[in-house]
């Protein structure tokens, strides 16, 4: 029986792939030693660009040889991080402030953008979404292209937002135009990189002996991964503490859920399993509780680094957002918040060093 609820759980039927591009521009006043304004650019989640206004420019290594093809395209980002941007963004978080009776302090204003493209059916979404100081604030409506505010607050935000002749443009222009094109290009001159499929390392580790134990599948892309614990074949819900998908270094992604077994008696161990899938591959991945694959803090000091690549963060890197949290803000939740990258000879632009999993 066990058998025959496994075959039919883990049974796929491919799909069409759902491809994105994204833009995230972040602007922020009173935290020092980080630039005011900072832009990314991301297809299929994976970062092609940022730029900030300390007038710093940084290709990640994969979109480098689309940007020496479509010069005009890195140019063209260049210029709006460096000359539109700042004016646009200083001043919409100025008035923010002024509407909200805000004087000084730590505020941050972030904009989320972009469109979605499905590879089968041809079909384009756009999408917009505004964040101030942690909280929702506007979200643009696709079909009026109108902002709908989120919150009682954003409400007396909402005619100041819209009087502004960048959203407007920016809406009308970028996201139903522009953003369709380069991504459609941006998927074909990348499709080596973008299409393609890695599968993960499994680990399975443990604090304490009480602790839950936590199920990480690092290393595989694309970004769409689902990853869940099953007892005799079918996925647990209760019990289960399920991650979010986070980004490594190298473009590829990692996730984790972890279980609850303070209820669960030794004999029952062997009926758990943690089971990864992937879009477009027909096998799971599918990894036994068994105590001998338990890596844990409490029978070893020292834990090998080998396939421990956990990430601090979800975002581009913090200190900005450590300043942020320390000022009670929450980054906006909708969408990872950014900051500036590491420095790199070769001018890629680095995520967080991997944490330890074992502090």
């Amino acid at each position: 029986m066990r058998t025959l609820l496994l075959l039919l759980l883990f049974c796929h039927v491919s799909s069409p792939v759902l491809h994105s591009m994204e833009y995230t521009i972040t602007a922020s006043s009173g935290i020092p030693n980080i630039p005011e304004i900072m832009a990314t650019v991301q297809v299929d989640e994976l970062m092609l660009c940022y730029c900030d206004t300390n007038k710093r420019m940084e290709v990640k290594e994969i979109a480098k040889s689309f940007f020496t093809e479509n010069p005009e395209q890195l140019e063209l980002y260049r210029q709006r991080c460096f000359h539109s941007l700042p004016n646009t963004f200083k001043d919409l978080t100025n008035n923010l402030m002024r509407l909200y009776n805000q004087s000084g302090g730590v505020h941050v204003l972030q904009m989320v953008g972009g469109c979605e493209w499905d590879d089968e059916t041809e079909e384009v979404n756009i999408f917009a979404q505004y964040g101030y100081d942690g909280e929702d604030l506007l979200e643009l409506d696709p079909y009026s292209f109108t902002w709908i505010a989120l919150t009682p607050e954003a409400v007396i935000a909402k005619p100041m937002m819209e009087a502004d002749p960048f959203l407007r443009g920016h809406s009308n222009r970028t996201l139903t135009q522009s953003c369709p094109e380069w991504l459609k290009k941006s998927v074909e001159d990348l499709k080596e990189i973008l299409l393609r499929t890695d599968l993960p390392s499994v680990s399975l580790l443990q604090k304490s002996p009480s602790s839950p134990v936590s199920c990480l599948t690092t290393g595989f892309y694309p970004h769409g991964a689902s990853l869940f614990w099953s007892k005799d074949g079918e996925e647990l819900h209760e019990g289960v503490d399920q991650g979010e998908i986070l980004p490594n270094h190298d473009g590829t992604f990692q996730m984790s859920v972890d279980l609850n077994l303070s209820s669960v008696t030794p004999e029952d161990w062997t009926r758990y399993d943690c089971v990864f899938q992937l879009p477009g591959v027909m096998e799971d991945i599918i990894t036994e509780l068994e105590k001998d694959r338990i890596r844990t803090n409490w029978v070893s000091l020292e834990v090998k680094p080998s396939n421990m690549t956990v990430l601090v963060t979800a975002a581009v890197v913090v200190p900005a957002l450590i300043l942020i949290g320390a000022a009670g803000f929450i980054v906006y939740e909708k969408k990872k918040a950014i900051s500036p990258p590491s420095s790199a000879s070769d001018n890629d632009v680095e995520l967080p060093e991997q944490l330890n999993p074992q502090t």
